[in-house]
This record gives C-alpha cells, sequence and structure tokens, in this order.
C-alpha cells in the first residue's frame, strides 16, 4: 500500500484524527468471531461495520472498473492466493508504471496503525483508499479526481443498486466516494488471519498442530539473542499493532539500510510476519527473495549505507544450519491456508471480462 506525498496534505489528515475513540466497533449485524488471543479491531466510529458494507466492499475491491483502463481492480495488487500481496518486488499500476515499492498484506489490516511503509500520518484505510484511487506519482488505479464516469458506472449497474441501498440505507443517494471508500475499507477489515498451525497450537491448544522444529524455531524467534519480536512482536507480530483497547498506540518505524536509493531514507513500518512464507519477495523494495536470505540480511546487521539512521536493533547475530532451518520452519507455522481460500474474502463476479479477478 503505497502513498504519494501530494495526494493527502497533512492538515487535511490531521483534520481527520480527532475522531472519537470510543464508539462501537460494529453494528449488532456484524460478527467479528476472533479466537482467543485476539482483540476486538478499532474501528473508526463513522464508519462502524456492518455485514451489507463488508460485502458491497468485496464486490467493489473486485472491480477493474475502478481504474482508468479497466485493466487493474484493488485485487490487482492485493491477490487472495498470496495473502493479499501480488508476489512482486514492487507493484505495476493500470497503466504499466513500476512503483517503487512492494504492496504490503492487506491480512490483519483491521490492526495495523499506520497503513504505508513510510507515510506516519495514513491510519485510517478510508483515507489510505484515496491514494491507489486517485494518486498519479504513481498512478495505481488512476481514476480522475471524483470518478465521475465510475460513479456513473456503478450507480447504473443493477447489482450495486441493491448493494449500496443495502449499505447505507439512511442515504438519499448513496452513491459517493466517501461510501466507496468506507465500504472497501469494511471489507479489508474483514480480513482477519487467525487459523494458522501456529493459532491452532497456541489458541486451540493443539499441541501437534506444529512440529519440534518449529516450536525450537519459535524460542529462537523469542530469544535476546535474535530478538526478532522486538520488532515482529505480539499476536500479529508487529510492533505497528493497534486495537479497540489500545487505538493510540504509538507506532515504530525502522530502518533497516536495505537497498536505500539517496531519496529514500526514511524508516520504515514493521509489516506483520503473519503468512510470511508466502509473501516473497522481501522488503519495502522486494529486494530480498527468500526467508534464508533475510535471516542473512539480519545476521550481517543490515547493509552499510550512507544513511545513518539505521535501528540499533539492527545489530547482527550468529546463527547456526540448525537454528536457521528451526526459525524458518517457525515462521512457515504462520501461514493460514484457510485465508488463501475462504470464499468470503474470494472474487464475487461471476465469469472474467470487465472485471478483474485474482
Amino acid at each position: 500500500m503505497r502513498s504519494p506525498s501530494a495526494l493527502l496534505p497533512l492538515a487535511a489528515l490531521i483534520a481527520l484524527a480527532p475522531l472519537a475513540r470510543h464508539a462501537r466497533s460494529a453494528e449488532p449485524d456484524y460478527q467479528w468471531n476472533l479466537p482467543k488471543g485476539f482483540p476486538v479491531p478499532y474501528v473508526p466510529p463513522d464508519n462502524p461495520m456492518t455485514a451489507a458494507k463488508v460485502e458491497l466492499g468485496r464486490y467493489l475491491f473486485y472491480d477493474a472498473r475502478m481504474s482508468v483502463n479497466g485493466k487493474a481492480s484493488c485485487a490487482a495488487c492485493h491477490k487472495q492466493e498470496l495473502a493479499f500481496t501480488d508476489g512482486r518486488a514492487t507493484g505495476l499500476g493500470a497503466s504499466g508504471e513500476s512503483h517503487t515499492r512492494g504492496a504490503m498484506s492487506l491480512v490483519n489490516i483491521a490492526y495495523s496503525g499506520s497503513l504505508t511503509w513510510v507515510d506516519q500520518r495514513l491510519s485510517r484505510l478510508e483515507d489510505q483508499a484515496l491514494v491507489p484511487m486517485f494518486g498519479d506519482r504513481p498512478i495505481e488505479l488512476g481514476l480522475p479526481q471524483g470518478a465521475p464516469a465510475f460513479i456513473g458506472t456503478i450507480r447504473a449497474d443493477t447489482k450495486y443498486r441493491s448493494l449500496f441501498a443495502a449499505a447505507f440505507p439512511q442515504d438519499a443517494d448513496p452513491f459517493t466516494i466517501p461510501n466507496v471508500t468506507r465500504a472497501i475499507a469494511s471489507f479489508e477489515r474483514s480480513i482477519i488471519s487467525a487459523r494458522s498451525t501456529y493459532d491452532r497450537y497456541h489458541y486451540g491448544g493443539d499441541d501437534s498442530a506444529v512440529s519440534e522444529s518449529a516450536k525450537q524455531g519459535e524460542k529462537l524467534f523469542f530469544n535476546q539473542h535474535l530478538h526478532c519480536f522486538r520488532c515482529h512482536g505480539g499476536f500479529n507480530f508487529s510492533d505497528a499493532t493497534v486495537s479497540e483497547q489500545n487505538a493510540d498506540r504509538r507506532i515504530a518505524f525502522h530502518n533497516t539500510a536495505v537497498n536505500l536509493a539517496p531519496n529514500d531514507t526514511a524508516q520504515f513500518k514493521t509489516p506483520t510476519l503473519r503468512n510470511i512464507a508466502i509473501t516473497a519477495p522481501y522488503m519495502h523494495d522486494g529486494s530480498i527473495a527468500t526467508l534464508d536470505a533475510v535471516i542473512d540480511h539480519y545476521a550481517v546487521g543490515g547493509r552499510q549505507h550512507s544513511n545513518l539512521n539505521k535501528d540499533p536493533l539492527i545489530g547482527g547475530f550468529e546463527i547456526s544450519a540448525e537454528e536457521r532451518k528451526n526459525l524458518i520452519a517457525f515462521l512457515e507455522t504462520l501461514t493460514d491456508r484457510e485465508l488463501l481460500r475462504d470464499p468470503r474474502f474470494a472474487n464475487p463476479w461471476p465469469g472474467a471480462g470487465k472485471i478483474d479477478g485474482n
């Protein structure tokens, strides 16, 4: 998920921030069905979760008509079978323009206190959705401001007339860009990953769910020698996690000195490690192809660079071949295979044609 700095001025984002933090996170018809150990996600009071908004958002998420040329949708960069990443080193816009950063996973994005690699101002999915829709540095979906043609198209669509009426029953005219982003944000918040073998082991009480090698790898992950957990902690394996009970948490950003271009010296968000085994390539620029190479990167203390802001946590460590194998076995337990084929998150449109699938 990317954020051209010119699209959303800081003042505009700050104006959105003072929303009340303690309203209900969902209407009565929406059930999170969260496992033990998972808190209720924080949801902005002006966009409570409802099943109708989630379903509308799913249709919009997969609709390629929401692009300048009908060749891309949100799903073009966020594919379900890849844990809502795209398998590319860096993103590719609808017009074929290559981006400078990779598409982060949308899995458990409801728990993310910051939504892009570097822009710490973007914390609401409703605001972030405007970036791929209307941003032009780089172009993602490439819609013109206001998207009049797209609004006209969905207004004329029989399916959307039913979906918008159900999602926004109080609106005389529900076909607005704010409602489009509210629905997409609601769908994205619904993508909860909590059915990995790690979850069955820790939250389901199934001691046989993970191998002995993975259990040893978990001990390595959480020890002070490797201190992976210092940045990738908690149930979501990230230090950028918020919830309904902890909505105002300060989000940490880190510099690991990975292939930084001269104009790309900012600190980066720590993404979740959930489903990490299937979301290669890694890092903000896709510069590391495998988990084995990621371990190499951190073992040598990151790469040297002229930027002096490298995080002090990136100091290097020694690791044996057996420990390396165990650590990777642990990381592989974070894969939620059910999520990758869950019909609740799949393309709802019949056939292909003008609608973009996975």
